[in-house]
């Protein structure tokens, strides 16, 4: 049996899916705006839908995963995921469009965790990193395709023909994953839940566990939060771009993070070798990821390097799901990565709703639509320096001796 071949293709085809359906509402955005006539707060709430229900059963999944394997469960709720897919393109109103995204967002909400679940049964611990980031580029393709080539077939098919397509395509993925092999889970499918709950716990109180998840949830999330929606908005209100430019910054941003990822799956052990590790990678990543979306903030400079530039820096970020997991037993993986993916997704989901509801407050206050984009991704930016400090400052509290 060659893993690579029965393992990593299927998962990897797993969160290609669910990255695109992530991202797809970016560029369906000016479609439901028009159709549906709602607010930015609204298209904020609709399209988080997705990720609140993501977010919500992040802590059961990571116990599911640990007890039953990452077949079966992604199995399942692939099909979920498609059912969702299928009603989306048969929404007619604002709730019914929101409850089908809440379901898609539970459907694929262990693509990525069963992925990293199946990987430490079937792959080395050293291998972790550049694993994760193998899947990640996956998903990088996903966001690429959600981007430009979308935007061209938008127009000739439709986007409810986009869902239907995204729904077929979810039972098939399904299917070649309930195929892949299974590894028996060492350890936890013979704990009792109580026991699970209580490991679970006392990952939720750590200390390492809190140095990683403020950055983790305004960085990253920020930044899923943006490419999922508010990327071409922004482009749009703030740069005065069409759609299809806006598209396109989405298409580099996108692309930016698939070799970014390539760059870490391939790049991770040379860098090891020569004294550099992971944790100084995510450490200067997230700081030119800061710098980055300051001179975009500002409008200072030109958009399009400045776009691929912050896909590219945002791909360190998921380092910390490897570095995370280096200090529990591998019975834990499941609970330690969807504790930290929990964290990620709420950070997503209030940004993503919060970020509309601020531009729609502050347009009402008599701000402009330009002034009233850079005013709300200002704040963010803000928050997201605040958290990379507190991450800096844990890591040089653990470097000291005795802490």
């Amino acid at each position: 049996m060659n893993p690579w071949l029965r393992v990593f293709l299927p998962f990897a085809a797993g969160y290609y899916f669910s990255y695109f359906v992530r991202n797809v509402n970016a560029v369906i955005a000016p479609e439901l705006t028009r159709e549906l006539g709602v607010s930015a707060a609204d298209l904020g709430l609709l399209t988080s839908a997705y990720l609140l229900t993501f977010g919500a059963v992040q802590l059961p999944l990571g116990i599911a995963l640990d007890r039953w394997g990452p077949r079966r469960v992604e199995t399942g709720l692939l099909l979920i995921a498609a059912a969702g897919c299928g009603l989306f393109a048969l929404g007619e109103t604002l709730p019914q469009l929101a409850v089908a995204r809440g379901l898609i967002g539970l459907g694929v909400s262990a693509c990525l965790m069963a992925s990293f679940k199946a990987f430490g049964q079937w792959f080395g611990v050293e291998r972790q990193a550049s694993l994760n980031a193998a899947i990640m580029a996956a998903g990088g393709f996903g966001a690429l395709t959600a981007s430009t080539p979308l935007s061209w077939a938008i127009p000739a098919l439709g986007w409810r023909a986009v869902f239907v397509a995204l729904g077929a395509a979810g039972l098939v993925i399904a299917l070649l994953i309930s195929r892949t092999p299974d590894k028996p889970a060492a350890g936890a499918a013979g704990e009792s839940l109580l026991r699970q709950l209580t490991a679970l716990r006392d990952i939720l109180r750590s200390r390492v566990f809190w140095r990683y998840t403020p950055q983790s949830a305004l960085i990253v999330g920020g930044f899923m939060a943006l490419q999922g929606l508010w990327a071409v908005p922004w482009l749009m209100n703030f740069s005065g771009l069409p759609r299809a430019a806006a598209a396109h910054h989405l298409l580099l941003m996108s692309l930016g993070m698939l070799l970014g990822f390539l760059g870490i799956a391939f790049g991770i052990g040379p860098l090891t070798a020569r004294g550099v590790s992971a944790e100084r990678v995510l450490q200067t990543g997230m700081g030119l990821g800061m710098l980055a979306t300051l001179l975009i903030v500002t409008g200072t400079g030109p958009s399009e390097p400045l776009w691929f530039a912050l896909g590219f820096v945002f791909s360190v970020g998921n380092l910390a799901y490897a570095l995370l997991q280096k200090h529990y037993a591998g019975s834990l993986a499941g609970r330690v990565n969807t504790a930290l993916n929990l964290m990620v997704f709420v950070g997503a989901f209030s940004i993503q709703w919060s970020f509309g509801a601020a531009v729609d407050a502050l347009q009402a206050g008599g701000l402009s639509p330009r002034d009233a984009y850079q005013a709300t991704f200002g704040v963010l930016l803000a928050l997201q320096v605040g958290a990379w400090l507190w991450y800096l400052g844990g890591s040089l509290r653990a470097a000291r001796p005795g802490t």
